[in-house]
């Protein structure tokens, strides 16, 4: 069993939870916004932990939106990472323009241009808190039904 589990490591989100901006729905007309509706989804169904999507258009260049997620062992970060990768092929036919860190399986990045997918182990997601980093970013609503 793994040290990481999530009742063994309550994650936080300081900076979101204060942030200046109200959380919103996503928009359902917009290509990038479905795509990180779809990695979110996703992340859920592989029981990833913490899922935050983040509007960043409005204050970076680097892509739309950001969704970070937790993954609580090596494996389940790598599943989690296939899982959105193979989800967004099927449903969007998209693949990501690049992956990071896939075979270390602490830190898996997917960039597809327009939205940046990171699936951490909470260690790492603790130690970069790209939440307060980009605090000031619009936090959009995440529920699976």
């Amino acid at each position: 069993m793994s040290d990481y589990s999530q009742e063994n490591f309550p994650l936080r989100s300081v900076a979101v939870t204060n942030s200046p901006f109200k959380a919103t729905q996503l928009n359902s007309d917009d290509a990038s916004a479905r795509l990180a509706f779809s990695a979110a989804e996703a992340a859920s169904d592989r029981k990833a932990g913490d899922i935050v999507i983040l509007r960043v258009a409005d204050v970076s260049y680097i892509a739309d939106y950001f969704v970070v997620t937790t993954g609580f062992s090596r494996v389940q970060v790598r599943a989690v990472a296939s899982a959105i990768e193979d989800k967004i092929k099927e449903d969007l036919q998209r693949l990501p323009l690049r992956i990071e860190g896939k075979a270390e399986g602490n830190w898996v990045l997917y960039d597809y241009g327009d939205v940046i997918v990171h699936v951490m182990m909470p260690k790492e997601r603790e130690f970069y808190n790209l939440e307060a980093f980009w605090g000031h970013a619009e936090r959009i609503d995440f529920t699976n039904e």
